[in-house]
């Protein structure tokens, strides 16, 4: 974002939204595959709908979910989506875990993208399509992620983790946030307009109100102190632009309420339109496409570059053709903030890190089953994980970068 002043809004939406219950589903199927086979091959999208789910994509994979004419064992399929509904939350009349009916159209991975990707002779792995990936990091917070995104994030996760907890049982899955930041200098330094709309209970399922209608301000209650700990002290906005659930009542939400798709969230899973995106969408998707992997090295050098010290701002850009191993550019723009040459970083970079679809994998470990976990609440701005999970959010970089341009 530019310096000078300004207000700027990004938004993002919970697990039990219609387009993330989607995501979680794709990026379970994708788990289950590299869980029992690290190469496998996995383009899966899912739609959801009232007590509707339908699955549909490409795969390639081991004997124990794909059988030998290359049809997919769509017991254990189902099975998979089913799981991932329920450890959401989904019991409802309208879409429940257990009820709801399940149609699947996974088939056999193309031919003529397999030898595009595959190793042979000579050829190393290639990307599993073209396109172009954008990373992004900035010094606005502790995760180096524009402000505005990661609050909201953090609004709807702790509201999650409470209604996992059990305590706060008027609370349903689906919900969405959005915070809008005032700029100073650039710098963001208060709030002037958040909106949280989140699903409820009809009445009260317990305790002294059990039984009793909710109603909005019920709702504001319940959601005022998450959204008061997600933010700085001092910076929560003025009562009359803080809305809550602004339509007075949503009761009836998640796929029930509207029609949910795989990847329609692209903006929310990245930087909130803090910086560019290249269009592609990352869940549902194995490590091959480099929609996903260039995506998450991209984030992971432009984290590098900014926890260095050597920008506050840096923003990446990587370029791909299917079946070619090397990236076809590779662009670095630290928006007038750093102090070091943008054309000797991207070549610093790409000393550092191989940047071909297989580089990619390999340094970031990602032909791991570590995706469901990036469905909702950000692929970015996460914690590194011991099982590897969130392997791009590392800052293991940084000492080669400072020894690179002498900085301290």
């Amino acid at each position: 974002m530019p310096k000078g002043n300004f207000v700027f809004t990004s938004e993002s939406v919970s697990e039990g939204h219609p387009d993330k219950v989607c995501d979680r589903i794709s990026d379970s199927i994708v788990d289950a595959f590299l869980a029992a086979d690290p190469v496998a091959r996995v383009a899966c999208e899912s739609l959801v709908t009232t007590n509707r789910i339908v699955i549909a994509g490409e795969v390639r994979g081991p004997r124990s979910l794909v059988n030998k004419n290359g049809t997919v064992k769509k017991e254990k399929i189902e099975a998979i989506a089913r799981r991932a509904v329920k450890e959401i939350g989904y019991e409802q009349r309208g879409f429940h875990w257990k009820k709801a009916k399940v149609a699947i159209y996974l088939h056999g991975q193309s031919a003529d993208i397999a030898q595009g990707v595959d190793a042979s002779g000579n050829k190393d792995e290639g990307a599993g399509d073209q396109g172009i990936m954008f990373g992004y990091a900035c010094d606005e917070t502790k995760e180096l992620m524009p402000a505005p995104l990661q609050f909201a994030h953090n609004i709807l996760r702790a509201m999650k983790d409470a209604r996992h907890r059990g305590e706060e049982p008027a609370l349903l899955p689906d919900a969405k946030s959005q915070v809008t930041l005032q700029y100073v200098d650039g710098k963001p330094v208060r709030a002037t307009a958040i909106v949280v709309s989140t699903q409820h209970a009809a009445v009260w399922p317990k305790g002294p109100k059990k039984g009793r209608e909710i109603d909005q301000d019920d709702v504001r209650a319940v959601v005022e102190p998450y959204v008061r700990a997600a933010l700085p002290d001092g910076w929560m906005c003025d009562r009359e632009n803080f809305y809550v659930n602004p339509t007075g009542k949503f009761v009836i939400g998640g796929p029930d309420g509207d029609a949910g798709l795989t990847g329609r969230k692209i903006i929310v899973d990245t930087y909130g339109g803090a910086a560019p995106h290249g269009g592609g969408a990352f869940s549902g998707k194995d490590p091959t496409k480099v929609d996903r992997s260039a995506a998450y090295a991209a984030r992971y050098l432009a984290k590098n570059v900014v926890a260095s010290g050597l920008a506050r701002r840096c923003t990446i850009q990587l370029s791909y053709a299917i079946g070619v191993s090397r990236p076809l550019s590779v662009y670095v723009d630290t928006h007038g903030t750093g102090n070091v040459d943008e054309e000797k970083l991207s070549r610093v970079l790409q000393d550092l890190v191989n940047l071909s679809p297989r580089g990619i994998r390999e340094h970031l470990k990602l032909n791991r089953p570590i995706y469901a976990r990036t469905s909702a609440y950000g692929h970015f701005g996460r914690a590194p994980e011991p099982d590897g999970g969130f392997s791009w959010e590392r800052v293991d970089l940084v000492g080669k970068l400072k020894s690179a341009f002498n900085a301290r």
